[in-house]
């Protein structure tokens, strides 16, 4: 199947040139970052993109967050407040069972037509793709743009570099010129912070200040699941 096929080739949308892209964001957010938030704003301007943060419900590669869905989506909610480049989707919490990320593309793909999708990764999840649900059909269904840091290109090896071998775009415009299918870097600034480490910090009755976006302190329910934990 090609990327067109799997567009389902919406009509309204064809024959209109180059589309602002939709990228996705995903992960458990337990709890989400200044680092999740920095690599997903300068990804949305250096794309020109709008990125939606999408909260994991089953993860299909680590242990089940330890905040609740509805206590994750409170906390995205007011990190993501008083702006509107990055946006919050939360489809993956009403489905059942794990948060295949191939299932979630194909509905995103239904939705927008030939609207260029990207899938947001960082270096190490993007060298894990070949142990994803069903991974090569990513490639049908949107980019991929993997973050990494700037004059350091990521190296994939065996499979995986034998998938992408011809897909990788040397300009980032490039995406928008086409529904799926592209590998693109994007140079962004990583920074080093850990949800483990900060979930630690919590449980010991640290405040771990400017490691978390400041909304998140505003009410103080909304980091009440991490204090006292073991995790």
């Amino acid at each position: 199947m090609t990327a067109r096929e799997a567009a389902g080739g919406d009509a309204a949308h064809a024959g209109q040139g180059a589309m602002k892209p939709l990228a996705v964001f995903g992960g458990t957010f337990d709890p989400v970052h200044i680092g999740h938030l920095s690599v997903a704003w300068e990804a949305a301007e250096l794309l020109d993109a709008e990125v939606r943060l999408m909260p994991a419900s089953v993860p299909p590669h680590r242990p089940p967050p330890i905040a609740s869905a509805a206590q994750r989506v409170a906390m995205l909610r007011a990190a993501l407040r008083g702006q509107s480049r990055l946006t919050l989707d939360t489809r993956e919490l009403s489905r059942h069972g794990p948060s295949y990320t191939v299932d979630t593309l194909r509905e995103l793909r239904g939705e927008q037509g030939e609207r260029p999708l990207l899938l947001l990764l960082g270096a190490d999840a993007f060298a894990g793709l070949p142990s994803w649900h069903r991974w090569r059909e990513l490639f049908e269904l949107a980019h991929i743009g993997v973050f990494g840091r700037p004059g350091v290109a990521p190296l994939p090896a065996g499979e995986l570099a034998t998938e992408i071998a011809g897909r990788r775009a040397e300009a980032l415009a490039a995406v928008k010129t086409r529904p799926a299918g592209l590998v693109v870097e994007l140079a962004v600034t990583p920074l080093e912070i850990s949800a483990t480490r900060i979930r630690q910090l919590l449980a010991a009755g640290r405040d771990p200040r400017y490691l978390l976006p400041e909304g998140l302190f505003e009410d103080a329910g909304l980091l009440r699941p991490y204090r006292g934990s073991t995790a």
